[in-house]
């Protein structure tokens, strides 16, 4: 049973015995699998086609009557959703043209199965890296402003949503925003962040805000070095265990009562 749609190919050469020939190897290929959707025999014609329909790959001959194989490419790198391409041909000395015009790969004539095999999964895995990209900004984009927090981290503007902050620790001069993968840090006020994310989150220290979902445990600790878990020192008192991430933050006396409660809340829910 074949796990993944068949590839959706342009087949663009001005010979048709390496038409027919292509069409054949693509037929004997397997996972990824492909299926010839149309033929062209020039630039021009594969354009005037792609005005109109689409394709997962082009794989493209470079000289042709007309307009060549790289005019094509480079015209197809304005098209937001352009196909992938693979150069097919018997001329070597393009290479560098082609990978400059972002060809995924460069097959030398006569093509073996083996390395049009190997093609294709260039071709399938660029296309699963752009689906997980697109439902990633997609996914981003649907979730409210009020239900993320942005930050800036080397040079990029994160969005990170709230469901996904496990507790967010004031350090020296900034903060430290943590989740089950990543620790990010940001500037920002906690008293502002606690007013903001209020009831969902809970001060459990001068210097800490934890997701009351990710309360795990409340324990006494006595504050000893061997106690560290990478912020430094547990105080003498209580502390809590963060879900995911199996942290101990400390605990203030006077948070240790609602603490208590929200780890009701989540054994009631």
């Amino acid at each position: 049973m074949h796990t993944t749609p068949a590839l959706k190919v342009l087949l663009v050469d001005d010979e048709p015995l390496a038409r027919l020939r292509l069409r054949s190897l693509l037929e004997a290929c397997q996972e990824p699998r492909a299926e010839v959707v149309a033929e062209a025999g020039t630039a021009s014609q594969a354009q005037a086609w792609l005005k109109d329909h689409g394709c997962d790959l082009i794989l493209l001959d470079v000289q042709m009557p007309g307009p060549d194989g790289l005019q094509l490419a480079d015209a197809l790198r304005e098209k937001p959703l352009r196909p992938a391409v693979v150069f097919v041909t018997a001329h070597a000395e393009h290479a560098l043209r082609a990978f400059e015009l972002e060809a995924l790969d460069y097959l030398t004539k006569p093509v073996r199965r083996e390395r049009l095999q190997a093609a294709l999964a260039r071709v399938a895995e660029r296309l699963a890296e752009r689906a997980a990209a697109r439902a990633g900004r997609a996914a981003a984009e649907a979730v409210p402003e009020g239900d993320v927090i942005t930050l800036t981290e080397r040079g990029r503007l994160l969005r990170i949503p709230v469901a996904e902050v496990l507790y967010i620790k004031a350090e020296q001069k900034y903060l430290t925003l943590r989740t089950a993968t990543h620790s990010h840090v940001m500037d920002g006020s906690l008293s502002e962040l606690e007013s903001r994310l209020a009831p969902r989150f809970l001060r459990v220290h001068r210097n800490a805000l934890v997701a009351c979902s990710a309360v795990r445990e409340l324990e006494r600790h006595c504050g000893e070095p061997e106690e560290d878990t990478g912020f430094g020192a547990l105080e003498p008192g209580w502390a809590v265990r963060i879900a995911f991430v199996d942290e101990w933050l400390s605990v203030s006396r006077r948070q240790v009562a609602a603490v208590r409660e929200a780890l009701a809340a989540g054994l009631r829910a």
